[in-house]
């Protein structure tokens, strides 16, 4: 089965859309293209990928999506459009029309309103992405979960895809409201989990051990088959890079079965963004 990357990132700082990327953090503060990803995905024998917007714009959708279309690797795309917007529909159409646009992603994290996702107006959004085949990739912190599982129940035709586990904050050890809505959200059908953003959680020396826990709490609530591995690349190189997060993800899943870490590590991946739209890959 194809080993698929469910979420890396690509950036050109001169687009100047990246607000959130300052010079503080060095190791990601340059330009980040494919030419510089291929030879993470060669030595993880990494055969596709899915490419997540970093921006709040949809001019850098624009710019991943052409760079997916130039690519093979690239199997789809995660998007953002304006979700506040009074065309915001008409918006989802346009967009959907691209067949390499596999989902969209707000950043709620970002927002200054927690009840950003229990807005009214949002509903009518996630219906017309339901409709079209698109996924909704929630990036939230733990403080949104219970927001987050309202919406997963108003919308069970819609897929959701938890960003980076709900980033659990897995440096201060403070775990126990992330576990118990974790394991509400993980009792919906229609909600899978992204196993990635981990290490950039935990302390800057993390070790296996510190990440064990709310690994296995992940694999007891949702299992081995709605979990998506993804690499969270050029972020994750504030961590460890790309090959340190790989060698620990397979080691953290080693007790699967073959089957169930071929689908953690693309099968999934497959299934939930690239069944109905993005590129075919077997």
């Amino acid at each position: 089965m194809t080993r698929i990357d469910a979420h890396h990132h690509l950036w050109t700082l001169g687009r100047g859309d990246y607000g959130w990327l300052t010079a503080d953090l060095q190791p990601i503060y340059r330009d980040f293209t494919l030419d510089d990803l291929m030879p993470q995905l060669s030595a993880g024998g990494i055969e596709g990928t899915i490419l997540v917007q970093a921006a709040p714009t949809e001019a850098e959708t624009m710019f991943l999506l052409e760079i997916a279309a130039a690519a093979d690797v690239v199997r789809g795309v995660v998007g953002w459009t304006d979700f506040d917007a009074a065309d915001r529909q008409s918006r989802i159409e346009a967009l959907a029309r691209r067949q390499l646009l596999v989902g969209l992603r707000p950043m709620v994290q970002d927002s200054a309103d927690d009840d950003w996702l229990l807005r009214p107006a949002l509903a009518p959004v996630l219906t017309a992405m339901a409709q079209h085949g698109l996924v909704f990739d929630a990036l939230v912190v733990p403080r949104h979960l219970p927001r987050l599982l309202q919406v997963v129940d108003r919308h069970p035709d819609l897929t959701f895809v938890l960003d980076h586990c709900g980033k659990p904050a897995l440096a201060s050890g403070e775990l126990e409201a992330w576990k118990g809505a974790i394991a509400q959200l993980a009792e919906r059908d229609n909600i899978v989990c992204k196993f990635s953003g981990l290490v950039t959680e935990a302390r800057p020396d993390w070790q296996l051990a510190d990440l064990r826990g709310a690994v296995d709490h992940v694999l007891a609530c949702f299992g081995p088959w709605r979990l998506l591995w993804g690499s969270d690349w050029p972020v994750v190189n504030l961590a460890g890079g790309y090959a340190k997060w790989l060698v620990a993800a397979e080691s953290l899943l080693a007790d699967l079965s073959p089957d169930e870490r071929a689908s953690a590590f693309g099968g999934a991946a497959a299934r939930i963004y690239l069944a109905n739209r993005g590129r075919r890959t077997c």
